[in-house]
């Protein structure tokens, strides 16, 4: 099985000063499948605000790292991006978040990567900054743009699993999915119906095979429903060849 790069990626906040932000950024990571917290001098952790703004994503809290300066916790890392709304004069390059992501998760199987967030009220250093390789910026409306922590965490995690899935999504659905000898058995029983109905004229067919064939091969049809659209039919077309009363 080929690890995802969703694996090796790393959420960084720097000096958090509401715990419930990090419970909620921790349950924004659990949401997108990025587990990997690294927590830098938070003002306090852990608290029961963050395990109650977690809302399940306990594990992440528990497994999450505390360290004492951002070069300890990025110091493994083969790239680290810093969030910042504001621009710098001095500092790394600035690039957009889904450009940030895309790069990121190309270069994520290759080692650990760090999305660095600073404090609430006054975000990253320019020390901070600098000890990034990139600086990130979410496209916001020029006229207010400061986004919540857990928020910024929340568009961050979305964007870097939409880059690794190609923003494919699971299908959770269990059952079996029709076969096309199944498609080709619903195909005739409907041209029966059709037929025997006489809304169908066998000399003047139309498209209407076709479009009957294009309509079913667009959905993605179970096994069950083609057996309830075929029972459907076996009840009309018996109760319509029953003898008058």
């Amino acid at each position: 099985m080929h690890a995802s790069p969703l694996d090796r990626l790393r959420i960084v906040l720097v000096r958090t000063s509401h715990p419930g932000n990090i419970g909620s950024a921790a349950r924004a990571m659990k949401n997108m499948g990025i587990t990997a917290l690294t927590l830098v001098n938070p003002k306090r952790f852990p608290d029961p605000e963050a395990t109650a703004l977690a809302s399940g994503a306990d594990d992440v809290l528990a497994s999450a790292r505390v360290c004492d300066s951002l070069p300890e916790a990025i110091g493994d890392c083969i790239a680290a991006y810093a969030l910042s709304a504001r621009l710098r004069e001095w500092g790394p390059q600035t690039v957009a978040v889904r450009e940030a992501a895309l790069a990121a998760t190309a270069r994520a199987l290759d080692g650990p990567i760090a999305f660095v967030f600073g404090n609430e009220a006054s975000g990253l250093t320019n020390e901070e900054l600098l000890a990034c390789q990139q600086h990130v910026r979410i496209p916001t409306d020029p006229a207010w743009s400061s986004i919540n922590l857990a928020q910024a965490v929340q568009v961050v995690a979305y964007e870097l699993r939409m880059a690794a899935t190609s923003g494919a999504m699971t299908d959770a659905r269990t059952e079996p999915a029709a076969t096309v000898a199944d498609l080709e058995g619903l195909y005739g029983h409907l041209e029966a119906a059709a037929l025997d109905c006489e809304f169908l004229d066998p000399a003047n067919p139309g498209r209407l095979r076709d479009r009957v064939r294009r309509l079913f091969g667009r959905a993605r049809v179970e096994r069950e429903e083609v057996n309830i659209i075929r029972g459907l039919l076996k009840a009309l077309l018996k109760r319509r060849n029953l003898p008058d009363e």
